[in-house]
């Protein structure tokens, strides 16, 4: 199997002290990627120490890492419980996240994900996916397309581009990347393309992969595996992840506030370890991934 090439990861030593690792711990990657972050998990473990990766990803595979202490699932973190109980982990010391698109899924072209290339609508991360990114836009109806573009990629203008999307395909199914962007070029403003461009493709590619309700599903089970004192660990890439783990980690939940008890208090799931952590602009210049990552840890309480 051929090594796929991967950029370096984001925020490599920040996120992995972290997860102040024990020695003889268990720890979970549950986006192995390069495996750049479990490289790094596993020089800090000892030789009883474990380390389980997750990645949806087939291409992920060919960076499996070669030593006992390490073992790589080929599955979407959100069945991070399941897939621990079946090799007999019931609860870890630590769980690190690096959200969003891998570079390597990025610079595919056939995968879809980047305004860069011509591609098929993909989009998916696992090819075992149903739902790809050509039947989100010609399948999909009005209240549908707006929901994706207003909820996932926060546009204003959803409604238009929704309606402008159905009446296009209509004459013809829109198949590609660059048909996408020239049905949708009048909404596509010189000075501003890049950016409308990218939350276009945000929306679309969060719908294809459920990415906030694998993000729910994953911060739920977290609070159930780790140990109290173990740590998490996430990298987030834009608002709606950050906001998201930023409420869990404050006060366990994604919605509303704790109920308080008789005296005002309430008690919450972790606390904060130090504050949010963002790359310096030596990182960002060497990897421009990195340029929109923001990095919480939290401790189970």
């Amino acid at each position: 199997m051929t090594t796929m090439e991967y950029h370096n990861p984001v925020l490599l030593q920040a996120s992995v002290e972290g997860l102040d690792i024990k020695p003889d711990g268990v720890y979970v990657d549950v986006t192995f990627g390069g495996g750049g972050h479990s490289k790094e998990i596993l020089n800090r473990l000892g030789p009883n120490g474990k380390l389980f990766a997750f990645d949806q990803d087939e291409d992920a595979l060919a960076n499996t890492l070669l030593d006992e202490r390490f073992t790589l699932i080929n599955e979407n973190f959100r069945f991070i419980k399941r897939f621990l109980r079946f090799y007999g982990v019931k609860t870890v010391d630590g769980i690190l996240a690096d959200l969003g698109v891998s570079s390597h899924q990025f610079d595919v072209p056939e995968r879809g994900f980047s305004t860069r290339f011509d591609a098929g609508l993909d989009m998916r991360m696992s090819k075992k996916n149903d739902l790809n990114a050509y039947r989100v836009v010609n399948e999909y109806d009005d209240a549908n397309l707006r929901r994706v573009f207003l909820d996932y990629g926060e546009l204003k203008n959803a409604p238009v581009l929704a309606r402008t999307i159905i009446e296009a395909r209509d004459y013809h199914p829109i198949n590609t990347t660059d048909e996408l962007k020239e049905v949708l070029t009048k909404y596509l403003p010189e000075r501003i393309k890049n950016k409308v461009l990218a939350q276009i493709y945000q929306a679309i590619r969060i719908e294809v992969n459920q990415e906030m309700d694998v993000l729910k599903e994953f911060l739920d089970q977290s609070l159930e595996i780790l140990n109290p004192g173990g740590r998490l660990s996430v990298i987030s890439y834009h608002s709606l992840e950050d906001r998201l783990v930023k409420r869990f980690v404050k006060n366990g939940m994604f919605e509303g506030e704790p109920e308080r008890d008789f005296f005002g208090n309430f008690s919450v799931p972790f606390k904060t370890i130090g504050k949010l952590i963002v790359p310096d602009n030596a990182e960002i210049k060497s990897n421009n991934r990195a340029r929109s990552a923001k990095l919480r840890i939290a401790e189970k309480i």
